[in-house]
C-alpha cells in the first residue's frame, strides 16, 4: 500500500498512457513490475514482431552533409552548363537557406572530379572514392533520399531521432529498448566520434540520448585515448573488492528508494552502476588493438593505428559487433563545405573511403555482414548551384530535396542503385525515400513493425517514425 501512495505524479505522467491504456499500465505496474517494460510489452506486442534479418547496425554518419555531386551523383549536364543559370522551372521557388537566399543568381557548378561506372549495377562513383568503387557490388546506393530540415542541427536530430525538435530517443536507444543487448558486459548502444579536416558542425549529445525511454538505453560515448569511458577506472587507492562492496551498499539503498517511491528510473541507475563495473574488465580488452594482425591495419589504412580517427573507429566498430553490441554509431565531422568544396571533400573522402570499404570487407570475411546492417550518409545534400558564385573557392549550400546515402549488409539487396534525380540533381525523378522510410526499413530488418513499436509518454503513443514512414521493399533481399 505504501508503494502505491508514493507513486509520484511525475513518474505516473512519465510512464502512463491515457484512458484504458493508462488503467492497464497502472494495473501492471502495481502488481510488482520492477519497471514498465512488461506493461509496455503488453501494449505493443512481443518483439521482434517477425523474423529479423539484422542483429546489429553500424551507422557511419557523415556530419555536415557530403556533396553527392562530388561523390555519387554524376551529372554531365551540370558540367556542360557550368556557370549558366539554374532554370527557374527547376528550382520553382523552393526554400533556400539564409546563406544563399540573397543571391541574385544561381550558377550551375559542374563537378571538377571525374566519375566511372563500377560493378554489376553500373553505379557511377567519383575518383575520390577508389576503395568504395571496389566494394560497390556489396552496396545499395540510394540517390533519392530527402528530408524536411534545411539546417544542420534539426537535420541531424531528424535522422537520429525521427523528429527535428529535441526530446525524442535516438534510433540506437529505440533498438536497445526493444531488443536489448547480446552482451551483458557492454552497452547495447555505443557512440564513436572523429573529426575531419573540414568545417566541423557541433554535435549535441542529446542526439544519442534516450529522452523519455529508460536512461539505460542512452548511447555511451567512447573516447580516444587512455580512458575510453570517463570515470570507469577505479580511483587511486581503491581496488575492485572495495568497489564491489561500495556498489552493493549503494544498490541496497537504491532498491529501498525504489520501493519507497516507485520510480522506475531508480532501477535504471542500479543497472548503469552494474554495467560500469562489468565494463571495467570488458572495455580495456575491447580497445586493445595489439592482437590485431598487420593485415588488418593494411586493410583499414595507417590511420587505424591512431586512436580517435575514423579508420580506428571503423575497426573498433567491427570489434564491438563481434562482441554483440546492438547499435554502433560513428559520427565523422567536417563535411560542411560552403567554400573550398573540392579541397574539403577530397580531404574528407580520403578520411573515410578506405576505412568504410575495409569495414564492409572485414565484416564479410568474418561472416558478420549477413547480420550486420551498415549505413553511410549525412543529414542532407548539397546544391547544384554554387554558393558565392563560380570562383575557385566555390562551395555548395544545403539541399534537403535529394541526396545520396548507401546501405549494405543484413537484408539489403547488394549491387544496386535505387532512385534517381533530375538532370540538374535538384529534384527527385523517381523512387523518393524519406527519412522515416529509412527508419521504418531499418526497424523492419530487425523484425520490428515500426507502426506497432510505440512508447506511451505524456498522453501520446510515440514511435521512431512519428506518424509516417513506409518500408522500402525494393531494396530488401
Amino acid at each position: 500500500m505504501e508503494h502505491l501512495l508514493n507513486l509520484n505524479r511525475r513518474t505516473f505522467l512519465h510512464r502512463a498512457a491515457v484512458g484504458i491504456g493508462s488503467m492497464a499500465l497502472g494495473s501492471l505496474l502495481n502488481h510488482g513490475c520492477q519497471n514498465n517494460d512488461e506493461a509496455l510489452a503488453a501494449i505493443q506486442g512481443a518483439l521482434p514482431h517477425f523474423a529479423p534479418k539484422a542483429k546489429r547496425v553500424i551507422y557511419l554518419f557523415q556530419s555536415g552533409a557530403p556533396s553527392q555531386f562530388e561523390l555519387f551523383d554524376w551529372k554531365p549536364k551540370m558540367r556542360e552548363m557550368h556557370g549558366q543559370e539554374l532554370p527557374g522551372s527547376v528550382r520553382m521557388g523552393q526554400r533556400l537557406t539564409g546563406m544563399t537566399a540573397g543571391q541574385k543568381s544561381f550558377p550551375l557548378i559542374g563537378a571538377r572530379v571525374d566519375f566511372k561506372q563500377y560493378g554489376q549495377s553500373g553505379a557511377w562513383i567519383s575518383d575520390l572514392l577508389p576503395y568504395t568503387s571496389r566494394v560497390v557490388d556489396e552496396l545499395c546506393i540510394i540517390k533519392s533520399m530527402h528530408t524536411e530540415a534545411i539546417n544542420h542541427d534539426p537535420a541531424v536530430t531528424f535522422f537520429q531521432t525521427g523528429h527535428q525538435q529535441p526530446g525524442r530517443p535516438a534510433i540506437g536507444s529505440w533498438l536497445s529498448y526493444g531488443l536489448g543487448s547480446e552482451n551483458s558486459n557492454l552497452p547495447a548502444f555505443i557512440v564513436l566520434l572523429s573529426r575531419g579536416k573540414g568545417n566541423v558542425q557541433p554535435l549535441a549529445s542529446r542526439v544519442w540520448g534516450s529522452a523519455f525511454l529508460p536512461s539505460t538505453h542512452q548511447g555511451v560515448q567512447f573516447r580516444a585515448g587512455k580512458d575510453p569511458v570517463l570515470y570507469l577506472r577505479d580511483p587511486e587507492g581503491m581496488d575492485s573488492l572495495s568497489r564491489r562492496q561500495m556498489l552493493d551498499v549503494i544498490a541496497r539503498l537504491n532498491h529501498q528508494a525504489a520501493e519507497d517511491f516507485g520510480d522506475p528510473e531508480i532501477h535504471s541507475r542500479i543497472g548503469q552502476y552494474e554495467m560500469a563495473y562489468r565494463m571495467q574488465t570488458s572495455v580495456p580488452e575491447l580497445t586493445d588493438l595489439s592482437a590485431e594482425p598487420d593485415s588488418t591495419f593494411r586493410l583499414y589504412g595507417a590511420d587505424a593505428m591512431v586512436p580517435g580517427t575514423y579508420a580506428a573507429n571503423c575497426l573498433l566498430a567491427r570489434r564491438l559487433c563481434e562482441r554483440g553490441v546492438r547499435f554502433v554509431q560513428l559520427y565523422h565531422m567536417g563535411w560542411d563545405a560552403h567554400s573550398d568544396l573540392l579541397g574539403m571533400t577530397s580531404r574528407l573522402a580520403k578520411d573515410v573511403d578506405q576505412a568504410s570499404a575495409a569495414l564492409i570487407l572485414d565484416l564479410k570475411q568474418r561472416g558478420l555482414l549477413d547480420e550486420t546492417l551498415v549505413i553511410w550518409g549525412g543529414e542532407f545534400g548539397r546544391t547544384t548551384y554554387g554558393q558565392g558564385g563560380i570562383n575557385d573557392d566555390y562551395g555548395r549550400d544545403h539541399h534537403p530535396r535529394c541526396f545520396t546515402i548507401w546501405m549494405a549488409g543484413a537484408g539489403i539487396k547488394p549491387g544496386m542503385v535505387y532512385g534517381e534525380t533530375d538532370e540538374f540533381g535538384y529534384n527527385i525523378a523517381e523512387n523518393p525515400v524519406h527519412v522515416h522510410d529509412l527508419q521504418a526499413t531499418m526497424l523492419h530488418l530487425f523484425g520490428i513493425d515500426h507502426e506497432r513499436f510505440v512508447f506511451p509518454y505524456q498522453g501520446r503513443r510515440f514511435r521512431l517514425t512519428d506518424v509516417s514512414g513506409k518500408v522500402i521493399p525494393d531494396i530488401l533481399s
